[in-house]
């Protein structure tokens, strides 16, 4: 019998898998620690962690439905008025809100004595960001298309419309408005503002992104298990990605980049391509 031979992981795959080790102090002070605690709670009680557990209940409602989970649709950009003036208002608000929301990770950031370059926010490397984010768009976005249409298929999540914005002028540059705002939202708090607390409370890094992806994939349980799990590994690339490279833009492009693709392509495909 011929010995098995067992080949070790190579070098460049451990060293994505591994972590760096920050230079980021610990909080020992109990009530210091307290605080941000408090903090990140508030935080995500405000913005996207109110958003997993209303996303929770949808689910839950859906899934009690006489309908079967596979023929029920929700829609990511809806109208909010009738009027068409009032409806590009409404759009907007939702945008700034996202913006909003953003900004108030960054300016906790700021606050707490950590400059905005060192978490990849900067102009240093313009051409490298563009570049990771379409290589990151690429490598979520194609999988990520395949889980929702798979799990779709076996009736575990229900039809995506990513608009059902009626063809008005401004139907498209709102959807990319829409689309940048969700992604600076998102990373800027769930990566750049929790990944930092949480590695001033004295978390692991792969308990933290672990956490974060996780929380990732609550808030879009409305779209059923193909949403929450293809967030979750959305959640563990980006993560492990910011924690090895500190290089918050390339992920916003590329989070910007996937919805740009889903929100405006379904604007303009939809009715003319049968898998949607």
């Amino acid at each position: 019998m011929s010995a098995i031979v067992s080949r070790p992981v190579p070098i460049v795959l451990r060293s994505w898998l591994s972590p760096t080790s920050p230079g980021t102090v610990v909080i020992t002070d109990p009530r210091a620690r307290r605080l941000v605690g408090t903090e990140v709670l508030v935080v995500l009680t405000v913005t996207l962690g109110l958003s997993a557990l209303r996303s929770a209940l949808s689910l839950l409602d859906a899934v009690l439905q006489p309908v079967p989970l596979a023929q029920q649709q929700v829609t990511l950009n809806a109208p909010g008025a009738q009027a068409d003036l009032v409806d590009l208002a409404v759009q907007l608000t939702r945008v700034l809100q996202l913006v909003a929301w953003g900004g108030l990770g960054a300016y906790l950031l700021i606050r707490a004595g950590f400059a905005l370059r060192a978490m990849g926010l900067d102009a240093r490397r313009p051409w490298r960001d563009a570049l990771g984010s379409a290589g990151l768009a690429a490598l979520i976005g194609i999988p990520g298309l395949g889980v929702y249409l798979v799990a779709r298929a076996i009736g575990v999540s229900v039809t995506i419309a990513p608009s059902t914005l009626g063809d008005t002028w401004w139907r498209l540059p709102v959807l990319v408005a829409s689309a940048a705002a969700n992604a600076w939202a998102e990373e800027l708090v769930m990566i750049a503002y929790l990944l930092t607390r949480l590695r001033q409370l004295g978390w692991s890094e792969n308990r933290a992104v672990f956490a974060q992806a996780l929380l990732r994939g609550s808030y879009h349980l409305y779209q059923g298990l193909g949403g929450f799990f293809g967030n979750i590994a959305m959640g563990l690339v980006f993560g492990r990605v910011w924690q090895r490279t500190n290089r918050l833009w390339a992920l916003v492009g590329a989070h910007a980049l996937i919805d740009i693709v889903a929100f405006t392509g379904y604007a303009l495909l939809a009715g003319r391509v049968g898998w949607l």
